[in-house]
């Protein structure tokens, strides 16, 4: 029996090891060396560093500003997308909606589309210059200092939202159809079923769903990496991810590690808080 199992489990445990484990570690190992040189020109040759390079993480002022933006960008974006995933999923699932399997496919299409090719279709369409709705892109520049975070909030949200609503659809087909039975028998109307039997019975799908959109607001790459070419409000430390790449282009790979093991930290402490709050209100 032991056998069996341990047969089944290898392949997952190799590739778990191979491509999750040992790159955080290489990237640990990596962070903790640096850099030298003698002279000005002289070869450059990796040494040991200890917590140097980390040292250079928690005094540098643009990368935890990035981490400020993209908290400003999650504590807005996150609960919109999430919301209008939310509504509708319940629209879908309140049988007033007709062709379902249609709007279905239709919500779900725009997360189809490759982040990359989104973020430079929405580019186009915010530019002055090339866009279609020039009425709208001359009199509000979207691509401006204080609206491109924004913009790229529009971009992630039309992505991401059917995404999020096919999980919470499919979590209210879980439900059985006695509940809504009962509540029907009890005389509650669509609204009232939706919102205290629906809701709560799907909050581990929505809590799910949260956990992803932290962890993928603090990876924030492709969108303000394609639109520095369309912005120049969008700097090469933007976001956390960025500051990491733009890091590592340099090159140097020690900070760039030191950077994402930061990172890394920092998503794991948001993730296991939001969790640990939500796990106490459920308690309660």
């Amino acid at each position: 029996m032991k056998k069996a199992l341990l047969f089944f489990i290898m392949p997952f445990g190799l590739l778990f090891t191979a491509f999750y484990l040992l790159p955080i570690g290489y990237a640990i190992v990596q962070s903790l060396y640096k850099v030298e040189r003698t002279g000005t020109f002289g070869p450059a040759r990796e040494v040991f560093g200890g917590l140097a390079q980390y040292q250079r993480v928690f005094t540098d002022g643009p990368f935890w500003e990035s981490i400020g933006r993209v908290l400003l960008f999650g504590i807005v974006q996150v609960p919109i997308m999430l919301g209008l995933a939310l509504v509708l999923a319940l629209l879908l699932d309140s049988g007033l909606v007709k062709g379902r399997r249609f709007f279905r496919l239709a919500f779900f299409v725009p997360y189809a589309v490759p982040g990359v090719v989104a973020a430079i279709m929405w580019g186009f369409l915010y530019s002055p210059n090339l866009s279609p709705f020039t009425a709208v892109t001359t009199s509000v520049d979207l691509l401006s200092a204080d609206l491109v975070l924004w913009a790229m909030a529009n971009v992630v949200t039309w992505v991401y939202v059917g995404y999020n609503m096919l999980i919470i659809y499919s979590a209210l087909l879980a439900v059985p159809t006695e509940v809504y039975e009962a509540a029907r028998i009890d005389g509650a109307g669509q609204f009232r079923t939706a919102w205290s039997i629906k809701i709560p019975l799907v909050m581990p799908a929505i809590v799910l769903t949260t956990v992803f959109s932290i962890i993928g607001t603090l990876q924030l790459l492709a969108e303000p990496q394609v639109f520095r070419a369309f912005s120049s409000a969008v700097s090469s430390t933007y976001t956390p991810n960025l500051t990491v790449y733009s890091t590592s282009s340099i090159p140097n790979f020690n900070l760039a590690a030191a950077f994402s093991v930061v990172l890394a930290l920092a998503t794991c402490l948001l993730s296991f808080t939001f969790l640990k709050v939500t796990q106490r209100g459920g308690d309660r």
